[in-house]
């Protein structure tokens, strides 16, 4: 296995573990904390989140060369849907999704709103 096609492997895996502990432990426990407020917790979310994303643009990046390096134009069907699916999804995530949540937790942060929404259940797709 050539080093591009070990990155092609080795960063998806990384980038995953990345969202899981982000998603799935940080994004809920640090309301757990003792003295963190709903005003505290938000600005930390959109502070980890933004870096998160700017992290997986990197990630797909490096996913992209380093497939197109280990196999030059000659990548078959199924590899080059997962990679258009992932770059679609972060691109939406990135332009669309992001956007929003940012604009609402700021918005909480100012006291103007705090009605719930489906905002973070797309999130899980």
């Amino acid at each position: 296995m050539s080093f591009n096609q070990r990155v092609a492997v080795t960063i998806p895996i990384l980038w995953l573990c990345f969202v899981l502990s982000i998603s799935f432990m940080e994004a809920w426990l640090k309301f757990q904390a003792e003295g963190v407020t709903q005003v505290i917790g938000l600005s930390i979310g959109r502070l980890v989140f933004g870096v998160l994303n700017k992290v997986e643009l990197f990630f797909m990046i490096v996913i992209l060369i380093s497939t197109l390096k280990a196999y030059g134009y000659k990548i078959n069907k199924t590899l080059k849907t997962i990679l258009i699916s992932l770059l679609i999804i972060l691109l939406a995530q990135t332009f669309y999704l992001l956007p929003m949540l940012d604009q609402r937790a700021v918005m909480i942060i100012d006291g103007t709103i705090s009605d719930s929404t489906y905002l973070h259940f797309i999130t899980f797709f």
